[in-house]
Parts: structure tokens; C-alpha cells; sequence
């Protein structure tokens, strides 16, 4: 009876796991084993650089060889043993650069391997990154409408930092056209940052709101302010 190639191997791998004796020139070569491919950091802060391990361990009666690692962003750096022997185990470290920690990812990285059997593998590093300051509903305001209508708006500040946190001042390159109150609405947590027009004119402008603050993480948050002042035509002298 004709037996495959893939299925000898299967079979001297059953007999190897089962502790069965090998005839006299048998063999399987290198054989891959991944007990882990996907690690779940879960929860955590944005912006911070993060690390895991991988285990790749060699169950085959011959030396198994790293012959490529591929990461799909150039944020993931890798580390690794490249040539594991039979019976023994290596490691791929993964490191993920912290601009590249944001909101919810999924980093994957391919491994290739010379076990003819198992030419590659990807593992995946995945988590949700929570921001240390959270902004809603945008780090942005608009002014639509005609001078002199009360046009205001309103940024929220959330800190998620273990420790109290505080706004502590600001300024901003249009200190003419606009208002700034900064109000805290959970002293050390929360911070509504309120910008009124008051420019008087029709007209267009833009800048900028700095806002110091007490993290090291963010010691400065930049607001950004946008306003297209206009009246109707049948208002124009």
C-alpha cells in the first residue's frame, strides 16, 4: 500500500508523541510547534511601547531554522532565536513602537519557517488603547453664523490617569476674536473648556488654543479654532 509523504509524517509524529520506538532510519525533520499565536494585551493606555513574547518550540528529529519574520507595520520590531534544535525551544520578541498604540489594533507578523509541513505561522498582537486625556467631541470648534449671535462652543476634557490631573492655564494666537473659560467639572478628572466669538465683523479666521497641563504623559493639549462669520445678503448695507 502506498503511503504519502505528509501522511509517513503524520504517523512519525503519532509514534514520537506516543513514545513509540522509530525503525532504524526514520525520520520527520524539523517540525514547528506554536502553542501561542495571538496575545491580547487588552485594556490599556495609548501612546506606551509594548512587548510580548512568542514560543516556538521544535518537535521534529532535525534542526528547525527561522528563515524570514515579516511584520505588516513597520512599528513592530522583532527579536528572535533562529535556529532552534531538535527537542528544544526558542522565542520571538515583538515589540510594538508606542506611536502605534491607538484605539483598538491588531499587529500581525508572519514567520517562516523550513518545516516543510508548516511554511509559516502569523502571530498577532492585539488591545485597546484608551487615551490618557479623552476630548469630546473634538479637539476642533466651528463658528457658522452671522457676528455678534452668541456663537459659542464646548470641549470636554476626561483624564483616565491614576492620579488627579489638572488644566492650569492656556493661550491662543487669536486672543482677539475670541473668549477662552476653562471650567473644572470634576476638579482633578474633568474639564469643560468653553470658546465664545466675539468677533463683531463678517468674516473668516482660524488658530489655536494651548492648553498647559499637570501630566508628564500630555503636559500640553492643543484646541483648534475654526469660524466662518457671514450675514445674508438682504442684512449687507
Amino acid at each position: 500500500m502506498y503511503i504519502t509523504k505528509s501522511a509517513y509524517r503524520a504517523l512519525i509524529l503519532m509514534l514520537l508523541l506516543l513514545g513509540a520506538p522509530l525503525a532504524a532510519g526514520a525520520t520527520m525533520g524539523p517540525k514547528a510547534q506554536v502553542p501561542e499565536t495571538t496575545f491580547d494585551f487588552g485594556e490599556i493606555f495609548e501612546d506606551r511601547e509594548l512587548t510580548h513574547t512568542f514560543v516556538i518550540k521544535n518537535i521534529g528529529d532535525a534542526l528547525l531554522e527561522i528563515k524570514d519574520i515579516d511584520s505588516d507595520c513597520a512599528c513592530t520590531a522583532a527579536e528572535s532565536d533562529r535556529r532552534i534544535p531538535p527537542g528544544g525551544q526558542g522565542r520571538i520578541k515583538l515589540t510594538i513602537a508606542p506611536y502605534s498604540v491607538l484605539r483598538k489594533f491588531a499587529k500581525k507578523t508572519k514567520v517562516f519557517f523550513n518545516d516543510p509541513d508548516q511554511r509559516e505561522v502569523v502571530l498577532t498582537m492585539k488591545g485597546e488603547a484608551k487615551p490618557f486625556i479623552e476630548i469630546q467631541p473634538s479637539h476642533i470648534i466651528r463658528f457658522r453664523g452671522k457676528p455678534g449671535e452668541g456663537l459659542k462652543g464646548q470641549v470636554r476634557f476626561t483624564s483616565h490617569l491614576p492620579d488627579p490631573w489638572e488644566i492650569t492655564g492656556f493661550t491662543t494666537n487669536i486672543p482677539q476674536y475670541i473668549d477662552v473659560v476653562v471650567k473644572a467639572e470634576k476638579p482633578g478628572r474633568v474639564y469643560v473648556v468653553e470658546v465664545r466669538n466675539k468677533r463683531q465683523e463678517a468674516g473668516n479666521y482660524a488658530g489655536v488654543i494651548n492648553l498647559s497641563t499637570t501630566s508628564k504623559q500630555r503636559p500640553r493639549l492643543i484646541m483648534r479654532v475654526f469660524a466662518e462669520l457671514s450675514i445674508s445678503s438682504s442684512e449687507s448695507p
